[in-house]
């Protein structure tokens, strides 16, 4: 059974963990409204995606 011989330093443990922290989201302005949304999705906001509206207008049915 491996067991550690010395004690690993806060220091080296937390180089190892270094690459594993969250990358924060990549996020775009819609074009129509200006809400941010993810790239390549509807916005959800006012519905239109590449300038052409999808879905109806949420702010409209309000």
């Amino acid at each position: 059974m491996a067991v550690p011989k010395k004690k690993i330093s806060k220091s080296r443990r937390n180089m190892r963990r270094s690459h594993l922290a969250l990358s924060s989201v990549n996020t775009i302005t819609c074009s129509n409204c200006g809400e941010s949304r993810l790239p390549h999705h509807l916005c959800n906001n006012c519905g239109t995606y590449n300038g052409r509206q999808i879905l109806k207008d949420k702010r409209q049915e309000a």
